[in-house]
């Protein structure tokens, strides 16, 4: 586990540089401001982090399911002790999971469920709900969907609004595309 330990870390590690060179102050006081300060910036666009992420992919080639969670988890965290987390780590965990959506589990679920609980920015909660939630969900079996819809039911009587949110959001995107779905069966 030491290998992939070591490969999660340099790839955090890397994710994390190469965001901050990206930065620039101004877009990091649009952010903070936007964002009421809670969380930090480094001032780094949209299409650097999605840049950063795809270079990170390719660079750390040997992360897998486990390898991809923990990473995800990394930058999701606090860059140092007592520093406060910081939006674009975010945003390249929900790019990092958007681009791997098709290794996901079920189980990843739980993982999910904190970042939700915890993403402090709305921008951050629909890219998730978006880019990884609807997608992975989409391509469940039967099987994992029943273990999947159990977790949504749990969300739904949940007291944080973010995660009754994302639960009603889910329900009402995957209904349509069931219908969508059955739809287009008939017409071919």
């Amino acid at each position: 586990m030491t290998g992939a330990t070591d490969t999660v870390a340099a790839a955090a590690e890397f994710i994390d540089r190469t965001l901050q060179n990206e930065g620039a102050w101004y877009r990091a006081d649009d952010v903070g401001s936007r964002l009421g300060g809670a969380l930090a910036s480094y001032g780094s666009s949209v299409g650097a982090v999605r840049g950063t992420v795809r270079d990170a992919l390719r660079k750390f080639k040997a992360l897998d399911h486990d390898g991809t969670v923990m990473l995800a988890s990394a930058l999701w965290g606090q860059p140092k002790p007592g520093a406060r987390p910081v939006f674009e780590r975010r945003l390249a965990a929900v790019v990092l999971l958007q681009s791997k959506v098709r290794i996901l589990r079920h189980s990843d679920l739980t993982r999910l469920e904190g970042f939700l609980r915890t993403a402090l920015a709305q921008e951050l909660a629909e890219a998730m709900l978006a880019h990884v939630l609807v997608p992975l969900l989409a391509g469940l079996g039967e099987r994992e969907r029943q273990r999947a819809d159990v977790v949504l039911a749990r969300w739904r009587e949940d007291p944080d609004p973010q995660l009754q949110a994302a639960a009603d959001a889910l329900e009402k995107d995957l209904t349509l595309r069931n219908a969508l779905g059955r739809s287009n069966e008939r017409t071919v």
